[in-house]
């Protein structure tokens, strides 16, 4: 049997991309379908919580929603040769460095094409993108038609960001990894307790390699069992107190190891930050303690004695404060709240009550990506998850490929089926009450156009109990215009909630420029939610502009942005986003009852 290649996701999701714009290129109205099929396949792989190999080990690749048959059968393939003979017929005959050039936020398939056509020679495959950072710079690419000095200039500016970026790996990916390998560690007996540390356990929206602390009995056999780790594919380093493996992919995953009755420090010292520690270390040598992962050295009769700590409560409590969450842990203000006592209660995953972004797979015939779970499945698997209501918000229908009676036509037949539904769960709750979920809400989520308009007629809005506003083209204007842009389409009585405001993608592309304060007073003023988008690759808004939000009381709202059931599983990285930005319940619309929330709308 050969070699299986170890592809990561983000590795998967870029060669389905590639045969999605081959088919594209070679007759885009013939393959219609199968560009659609796989675009959903790599926004399917890239935003799973689970890494595909590991599931292709299981034989589990179809349990993905938006992997069918036909391309579970070619990843098999590519899995068990690192190759693919499908994907290599749909490819070929295309130059492979304009794959390279899809890369660059901007450049499609078809630009990418015509670029390397028309600079065969002086773009290669292996150094493509320096290649066209070359010829822009030497002014060449504004000479070609269709393209210009702004178009020059935004290659030029996408090309330094690629450059700037360190591929991480998002939350979810991490905490798949590290949980899997915390399973493992738990086997063994002699595992007290075992935790993830670094920016994994304060949950920041990416993660480097994978640090994990555990607690012992018998530190020799618990890293020996750590190190026969299944899936580790090298053993870095083996000593007393530490280990580390390397897992597919190049993924480094470092064991630290104490015994109970300090662990608490070890724990408190590898979460960080690094400048939470600092600020932490001198305030405590003013107060004439010295803090180590060991414990805290206290001087006595001239010598500094060792304090072991067992636990982090313990830690923070010896140097007068109150504990602080891990998410909090950035240097940011918790250090001086934690000792006024003044540290906010953060938002917890049970205080959630609803999902207020969810696409279905009704047909509202987008130019977007549509849902792949029906309506039912949702209402059933979101009452699983004890919400008390919901709110499908599919993308707005194509304002190119229809006129303002077909959109509104479409938005009342939706209108319908929502009604009906909620007539049904009425009537299922008079039967029974399993059925955790109360109401549906009818909404949409609208493209915010360059100029700020909404391309949904007056009467398409009426049908809405209300709308998400989002940024989903034109990424590139500047603060001023850019801000004015949301303002406008905020300011339609039915816009609620403006979705994953910076519009970034993590690992991908930056976001938008906007004058915040001027969002947050509009938000305060006219009563305008900020979402924080759970989806993994958005996890945005950011905690920090989480933070300044709700230091300006501007009101957040939770939505996983999931395109099929399953996503509806990421509320906790929406959750941990807020907890990481201060948000308390009260700043988070979604923990309000029904009863509350209908009342907000009003």
């Amino acid at each position: 049997m050969k070699n299986t290649k170890n592809f990561t996701n983000l590795e998967i999701a870029e060669i389905l991309r590639d045969i999605a714009a081959a088919y594209q290129l070679k007759n885009s109205a013939k393959n219609k379908f199968r560009i659609i099929a796989y675009e959903r396949a790599a926004d399917a792989v890239e935003h799973s919580s689970n890494e595909l190999k590991d599931l292709w080990d299981e034989g589990k690749l179809v349990d993905i929603p938006g992997i069918g048959s036909s391309i579970s059968q070619h990843l098999d393939e590519l899995f068990r040769t690192g190759r693919s003979k499908h994907f290599e017929e749909v490819t070929k005959g295309l130059p492979p460095a304009m794959f390279e050039l899809m890369k660059v936020p901007g450049i499609g398939p078809k630009t990418a094409y015509k670029l390397v056509k028309k600079f065969k020679s002086e773009i290669s495959e292996k150094n493509a993108l320096a290649d066209l950072e070359k010829l822009a710079r030497e002014e060449k690419i504004e000479k070609l038609e269709g393209f210009g000095e702004e178009s020059q200039k935004d290659i030029l500016k996408s090309i330094k960001e690629i450059k700037g970026r360190t591929v991480r790996l998002i939350l979810p990916y991490a905490y798949a990894l590290a949980e899997e390998i915390i399973a493992w560690l738990k086997q063994n007996k002699l595992v007290v307790r075992t935790d993830p540390l670094g920016s994994l356990r304060r949950k920041a929206s990416t993660i480097g390699d994978i640090d994990i602390a555990a607690s012992f009995k018998n530190p020799v056999e618990v890293i020996n069992h750590f190190a026969k780790y299944p899936k580790a594919v090298r053993i870095l380093e083996k000593g007393e107190r530490t280990a580390s493996i390397i897992l597919p992919g190049g993924r480094q995953v470092d064991l630290m190891v104490e015994t109970p009755d300090a662990y608490g420090a070890l724990l408190q010292h590898f979460t960080g930050s690094k400048h939470h520690n600092i600020a932490l270390r001198e305030y405590a040598l003013k107060h004439g303690l010295s803090l180590s992962d060991y414990g805290i050295y206290v001087k006595k009769h001239g010598k500094k004695i060792l304090k072991k700590i067992a636990t982090e409560e313990e830690f923070y409590n010896f140097i007068g404060m109150e504990w602080i969450p891990p998410e909090l842990r950035e240097d940011n203000g918790e250090i001086e709240a934690a000792l006024r006592h003044e540290l906010p209660e953060l938002v917890n995953y049970h205080d959630i009550k609803a999902d207020l972004q969810i696409h279905s797979s009704f047909d509202v015939e987008t130019s977007h990506d549509l849902g792949e779970s029906s309506m039912e499945e949702i209402i059933e698997e979101s009452g699983k998850l004890g919400y008390e209501y919901i709110a499908f918000t599919e993308h707005n229908p194509s304002k190119s490929k229809h006129n303002e009676k077909q959109i509104i036509d479409i938005l009342k037949r939706k209108r319908e089926i929502v009604d009906k539904l909620n007539y049904s769960i009425l009537t299922a709750f008079a039967r029974s009450e399993l059925h955790r979920v109360k109401e549906v809400f009818n909404s949409l989520e609208i493209d915010i156009m360059p100029d700020g308009s909404l391309p949904v007629p007056e009467a398409g809005m009426e049908t809405l109990d209300f709308a998400l506003v989002s940024i989903h083209s034109s990424f590139r204007l500047d603060r001023k215009k850019m801000t004015k842009r949301v303002l406008k389409a905020l300011s339609y009585p039915k816009a609620k909630i403006f979705a994953h405001p910076t519009a970034r993608k993590l690992n991908e592309r930056e976001g938008v420029e906007l004058d915040w304060p001027e969002i947050f007073d509009y938000c305060v003023d006219n009563n305008k939610w900020l979402e924080v988008n759970a989806d993994p690759m958005r996890l945005d808004l950011p905690d920090f502009l989480v933070h300044e939000a709700v230091k300006n009381d501007v009101k957040i709202t939770l939505g996983t942005d999931a395109h099929n059931s399953q996503c509806l599983n990421n509320m906790s990285y929406g959750v941990s986003v807020a907890r990481r930005g201060w948000a308390e319940k009260k700043d988070i619309i979604n923990t309000r009852s029904l009863k509350e929330f209908e009342n907000m709308l009003r």
